[in-house]
C-alpha cells in the first residue's frame, strides 16, 4: 500500500473572499469511505489577517522559509514512524521560534506592553488534552501544554500559576520579556494604540500558528499556539487554548487547529463542531468546515479560518478571509506554502 504524506500550514486572515477548496479534498457531505486507506500526515498552520501579496512581500519569503522548515520539522518525525504529538509539537516549536508569527518569540503586545502567550495541545487516541493561558515567559508554549496534559491531572493553567509548574517539571526554559520584542509588533501596538479599537486593516496578518498530524499508528493529535489579539487588556484569551473551539483531536472523526476573531470561535466551539458533524452527520472533513466558516460564522462577523485531517488522513483548508497562509508536503519531501486565496496545490 501506497502511503501519503500532506503537511498544511494556514494563515487565518481577517476579510471575506471564498477561497478555492484544495483539490485533493471534496466539499460534498458525504464522507470517506470507511474502507478508504488512510494518508498519515500532518497540518500546520501560522495565524492570518487581512493581507496581500504585496503587503507581505518583504518579509514573505522569510515567512515562506519558516514555514517549510515547520513542515519538513514534522514530516520527519512522521516519515520516521513517530507520534502524531511529536510531529504536532515539533512543528509549532520551529514556529514559535519565528518572529515572523504571532506565537513565541513573535507575540504581539497587550495593551500594557506586554506579551502573554497561550497554547493548547490534544491527543486523538486517547482525548487527553493540555493547555496553558497568559504566560510572560514560556519560550515554547506548546512544551508547556503539552507537559500539562502529560505530568498533571488538569487541562488548563494560566498565569503565575502554569509557570510555577513549569519551574517544578524543570525542563521548559524561561525567558525574559524582551525576548519577546519585535519591531513589527511593537509598530502594530503604537498603531492600535494610536487608534484604540480600530487598529491598521491594511495589510494586516495575525500570525497564530498551530498544527495537525495522523501518525503511521492512525492517532490523530492538534495543537495552537498565540501571543493573542494586539492591544489586548484584561487578560484576555481567546480560542486557541480552548479545547474544542482553537484545538480538537479525535481518532473518531478529525483533528483541527484554528485561527480567527477568537470570541466567535469560542461561542461557536468550532473546532469541536467541525468534528462532531463528520463524526455524526458522515459530512467530509472539508463540507463541515466550510458549513461553519462560511455559512455560520462569515455572516455574524467571524472572520478567520481552519485547518484538518480527518481519520482518514483528507485534508481540509477553508477560510473567509483574503488570504491564509498554508501548505502541505507529501510523502516526496517536498513542502508547498501558499498565502493568497486563488492558489491551489
Amino acid at each position: 500500500m501506497t502511503r501519503h504524506i500532506y503537511i498544511f500550514a494556514f494563515f487565518i486572515c481577517c476579510s471575506c473572499s471564498q477561497p478555492a477548496a484544495p483539490p485533493a479534498q471534496s466539499q460534498s457531505a458525504a464522507s470517506p469511505a470507511a474502507s478508504q486507506p488512510a494518508k498519515w500526515g500532518m497540518v500546520i498552520h501560522t495565524g492570518a489577517g487581512n493581507f496581500t501579496l504585496a503587503g507581505i512581500a518583504e518579509r514573505k519569503d522569510a515567512m515562506q522559509a519558516a514555514m517549510n522548515d515547520a513542515l519538513m520539522a514534522g514530516y520527519r518525525v512522521l516519515a520516521g514512524g513517530g507520534t502524531s504529538l511529536d510531529a504536532v509539537q515539533s512543528a509549532i516549536v520551529v514556529l514559535e521560534d519565528s518572529p515572523l508569527f504571532n506565537a513565541g518569540k513573535g507575540a504581539v503586545f497587550t495593551h500594557e506592553g506586554t506579551n502573554e502567550l497561550d497554547a493548547s495541545i490534544m491527543d486523538g487516541g486517547t482525548m487527553k488534552a493540555g493547555a496553558v493561558a497568559g504566560l510572560k515567559h514560556i519560550k515554547n508554549p506548546i512544551r508547556l501544554a503539552r507537559l500539562v496534559m502529560e505530568k498533571s491531572p488538569h487541562v488548563m493553567m494560566a498565569g503565575e500559576g502554569a509557570e510555577a509548574f513549569a519551574k517544578e517539571q524543570g525542563s521548559i526554559e524561561f525567558v525574559d520579556q524582551k525576548y519577546f520584542y519585535t519591531d513589527r509588533a511593537w509598530k502594530a501596538l503604537q498603531d492600535a494604540l494610536a487608534a484604540e479599537k480600530k487598529a491598521a486593516q491594511a495589510d494586516d496578518h495575525h500570525g497564530t500558528v498551530g498544527a495537525v498530524a495522523l501518525d503511521q499508528q492512525g492517532n490523530l493529535a492538534a495543537g495552537t499556539s498565540t501571543g493573542g489579539l494586539t492591544n489586548k487588556r484584561f487578560g484576555r484569551i481567546g480560542d486557541s487554548p480552548i479545547i474544542g473551539a482553537g484545538t480538537y483531536a479525535n481518532n473518531q472523526s478529525c483533528g483541527i487547529s484554528s485561527t480567527g476573531v477568537g470570541e466567535f470561535w469560542i461561542r461557536y466551539t468550532v473546532a469541536h463542531d467541525i468534528c462532531a458533524r463528520v463524526q455524526y452527520r458522515g459530512m467530509s472533513i472539508q463540507g463541515a468546515a466550510d458549513d461553519i466558516i462560511q455559512g455560520v460564522l462569515k455572516p455574524i462577523g467571524g472572520e478567520g479560518g481552519v485547518i484538518g485531517l480527518d481519520a482518514h488522513g483528507n485534508v481540509m483548508m477553508s477560510f473567509n478571509t483574503t488570504g491564509m497562509g498554508r501548505g502541505y508536503v507529501g510523502a516526496e519531501g517536498k513542502p508547498t506554502v501558499m498565502f493568497a486565496a486563488n492558489e491551489n496545490k
